[in-house]
């Protein structure tokens, strides 16, 4: 419907203005409107109709939209090299984001129930460092009695190496009693590389040795090396979808995997989430987590599953 309009009201003019004349003020100032935006595909669609409507002045829209471009790379370019100059200069306390979840979900597996749970994760991206830390709690009660009682606790630091190339180090805690256990510690280093990396989507693995040592509730203790591989995924699906007249929202969906293999037992967690923002920092979340153990404890299921939906809050 925009190009229809955009092509009759352009046809419009060509019909009342020479072929040789140069590009109408109007057209030339519709053209900077759309420049105005900053919106690539705005541009593109206006220049598009324009050389149609006026092939003979197609040079001059042809230097409008590289002026576009040229500006727009130009002001990325600044932007990025203030961002990088930040980074440089940034205190230990600085450029820390964060983010707040309180969610409600619906567990299967060892417990059968539905209950509420929270979760706080703080990230810093350096010049060369990046670390993450992030905290989960997970609690129903039915009747006087717990049935859910779920702790994660998860610090990630990672040093970029080369382009895409990093090294990362992994500590983490769990506790989960329904599960069997009153305490697993894992401990993780090794390498990584970021596959995809773009304004859509980004991929990337890392593998490396593990050491972990689990404490049962009936008092046993395990410890043994293994094998950590991973998995990062995130897709930007669309910008400016909409919720409401007045609320814009950015949708991404994202997806983990970790993997722990030793000679006597895999353990897996697998996490998939659709995210759209309300406003410029709060979310709504929707996610599907799986987590597998080829060794439960006796008289525990080896799989869990959970459906989460929840706010985010970003700070």
């Amino acid at each position: 419907m925009l190009k229809t309009t955009i092509f009759l009201a352009f046809s419009g003019l060509a019909w009342t203005m020479s072929a040789n004349a140069a590009l109408p003020a109007p057209v030339r100032d519709m053209i900077r409107a759309a420049i105005a935006t900053g919106d690539a595909a705005k541009v593109a669609t206006v220049a598009e109709i324009a050389r149609a409507a006026y092939p003979g002045d197609v040079a001059e829209v042809d230097a409008l939209e590289r002026d576009f471009h040229a500006q727009h790379a130009a002001a990325a370019a600044a932007e990025d090299a203030a961002l990088a100059e930040a980074r440089r200069n940034a205190g230990v306390f600085d450029l820390w984001k964060g983010r707040g979840e309180l969610s409600g979900f619906r567990s299967t597996g060892n417990s059968d129930n539905a209950g509420i749970g929270g979760s706080v994760t703080l990230t810093r991206t350096g010049p060369a460092w990046s670390h993450k830390l992030t905290g989960r709690a997970d609690v129903q009660r039915s009747r006087g009695q717990t049935t859910r009682d779920q702790l994660t606790a998860l610090y990630e630091p990672r040093i970029e190496i080369r382009e895409g190339l990093f090294a990362y180090g992994l500590a983490q805690y769990e506790r989960d009693r329904f599960q069997g256990f009153a305490g697993r510690y894992a401990v993780s280093g090794g390498v990584g590389y970021r596959l995809v990396h773009g304004p859509k989507m980004d991929l990337s693995i890392k593998t490396g040795p593990a050491y972990r040592v689990t404490h049962f509730v009936d008092g046993g203790r395990d410890s043994r090396l293994a094998g950590l591989f991973g998995l990062d995924f995130d897709w930007r699906i669309a910008e400016g979808l909409i919720f409401t007249q007045d609320a814009n929202a950015v949708a991404a969906a994202g997806g983990a995997a970790v993997a722990l293999v030793d000679s006597r037992s895999t353990t897996v967690n697998l996490v998939s989430g659709l995210e759209a923002k309300v406003t410029r920092r709060l979310s709504t979340r929707v996610s599907y987590s799986v987590d597998y153990d080829s060794e439960p404890a006796i008289g525990r299921a080896t799989t869990d599953t959970m459906t989460r939906f929840g706010f985010v809050y970003g700070f």
